[in-house]
């Protein structure tokens, strides 16, 4: 994650204007006030250059989150825009511990940026040196203040999102996917961090990024973007995210957002620097979905996941055929191929039913993906890939279609609740696969979904599901009081006043269905 992501503190021109002498609540001994007396007066590189200075800079700069966090007044807080130098200092004396909060995320994001650069790498110093310590290379107890901070931002966006960017970075570095080779140019060897001391900070930071992920507000959502996206870089980030439920919550989120760029809604009759901000945020959430899209074939927890409810492939589906900009729908053309090919020969499922590409194309059919990649071949795009990808899973689509009966069709369809006007929902379908709607454990699992989806707030899902459930009143044997009896006609009855004439004539029609023995002879 580029570290151009985390926009600098609206209050960043106070910063210099800090006096630590009277700031007794921070607890601040004589060496550390000296020490970030020094810091500011030198480049960042002469500060981390010395290993004993390096690894007391950190320690004080997370010991002023921990003390500042505790009292903060909240008016930095309410600020959202870089403010100029007069505002800022008028912030600085509303809120002092605010500014110094601001303060200590900010240095912290130019260590760690200094960290990963060339210059970090020719003089052997990481993150692993700075941050991890002893013979053990543990990670320093102080990580627990940007936690803090996390939790109790107090709505301070640029707080969260900073600190949660700045710990994803810390504890990325201790995964063992991410270590590679520890030497450096001057020869020296950097000091290898302890995975199992990141363990419960990644587990604490994974469960804040799904806590935010359930709210509908697109900054609070933002908050998480730049850490959620650092954590996509290793598998070991993807593996907890994936185990903490993940999964799902992003694939929510990944509708929320592309329904608010849907023609005449606010987002997108808003300014464009909004417009621009949010199919950012949509591209960003797409990206980590198509991170995890990796774990496929090492995990079967995580086909699980991405097959529970036909949520992610829904989402990844209407996004392709949303197209709201080129990078969107090419991160959502690599996720679905990467579905498409996903296998449960390596890691199969203990004791569950089979979940490999075969499901997920299905899944991919009932969503109406066939359509919206005929369309796509019609586009001209200047990303090879794009063009790569929509052939591929033309191809691959067309392939598991021509292998799929009529009834695998539909029940994918019912399944995932994208149903569409088509061959599978007419009189001569339900004529010969009425009986099918049992299910093999005669739970008319089918019949229920129909029922649920007659609460749809899509009008012509709900008016389909009203079809083709007074088809099954009419076909299958006693079928009108099975229907009744799992609620189907009370449900289907608060449909027939409603505002939609097409809704309310196939409500009428399914309760009709249901009362009257012999429908043909009153249509």
């Amino acid at each position: 994650m580029a570290s151009g992501s985390i926009p600098n503190s609206p209050v960043a021109a106070a910063f210099r204007h800090i006096q630590w002498d009277p700031l007794s609540s921070l607890r601040l001994t004589p060496q550390e006030t000296a020490l970030l007396r020094m810091a500011e007066t030198n480049p960042i590189e002469y500060t981390l250059g010395d290993a004993r200075d390096a690894t007391m800079y950190v320690r004080v700069l997370l010991k002023l989150l921990a003390e500042a966090s505790f009292n903060v007044s909240g008016h930095v807080a309410r600020i959202g825009e870089e403010c100029n130098e007069n505002r800022a200092l008028d912030a600085l004396d509303a809120d002092p511990l605010g500014v110094v909060t601001h303060y200590a995320i900010a240095k912290l994001h130019t260590i760690l940026t200094t960290l990963g650069s060339p210059w970090a790498v020719e003089n052997g110093v990481s993150v692993g040196n700075v941050f991890y310590a002893g013979m053990e290379g543990d990670l320093i107890e102080q990580w627990k203040s940007l936690l803090r901070v996390i939790s109790k931002g107090k709505g301070d966006a640029y707080a969260q999102r900073s600190a949660a960017y700045c710990l994803a970075q810390i504890l990325l570095a201790a995964c063992p996917s991410q270590r590679g080779s520890r030497a450096t140019t001057n020869g020296t060897a950097a000091r290898i961090p302890s995975y199992a001391s990141a363990i419960e900070p990644l587990e604490a930071l994974t469960a804040w990024i799904i806590s935010q992920l359930k709210s509908s507000n697109a900054v609070t959502v933002g908050t998480t973007v730049p850490s959620m996206m650092t954590l996509m870089g290793a598998t070991e980030g993807r593996q907890i995210f994936a185990a903490s439920g993940g999964i799902k919550y992003l694939s929510r989120q990944l509708r929320q957002r592309e329904k608010k760029q849907s023609p005449g809604s606010p987002a997108a009759s808003g300014t464009e620097r909004r417009a621009n901000s949010s199919v950012q945020q949509l591209y960003e959430l797409a990206f980590c979905l198509w991170c995890l899209t990796y774990e496929l074939n090492n995990y079967a927890d995580v086909r699980a996941d991405f097959a529970k409810d036909g949520l992610p492939v829904m989402a990844l589906v209407e996004l392709v055929s949303s197209a709201p900009r080129e990078k969107v729908v090419r991160v959502a053309l690599a996720a679905l191929r990467n579905l498409a090919i996903c296998s449960a020969d390596v890691h199969p499922e203990p004791d569950a039913a089979r979940i490999d590409a075969k499901v997920f194309l299905g899944e991919m059919i009932a969503c109406g993906l066939m359509k919206a990649i005929g369309l796509l071949r019609d586009r001209q795009f200047t990303d090879p890939d794009i063009v790569d990808d929509v052939d591929f899973l033309h191809a691959k689509l067309a392939d598991n279609f021509k292998d799929m009966t009529r009834w695998e069709v539909y029940q994918n369809e019912v399944e995932t609740g994208q149903l569409q006007w088509g061959s599978t929902h007419t009189e001569a379908f339900f004529k010969e696969n009425a009986k099918m709607m049992e299910g093999k454990d005669g739970d008319f699992g089918m019949v229920k979904i129909l029922i649920s989806l007659l609460t749809s707030k899509d009008e012509d899902i709900a008016a389909i599901a009203c079809f083709d459930l007074g088809e099954f009143c009419r076909y299958y044997p006693n079928g009108r009081q099975i229907a009744k009896r799992l609620g189907g006609k009370e449900l289907a009855m608060t449909l027939i006043e409603h505002d939609n004439p097409e809704l309310q004539r196939h409500a009428l029609q399914c309760v009709s269905k249901m009362l009257v023995q012999n429908w043909e002879f009153v249509k």
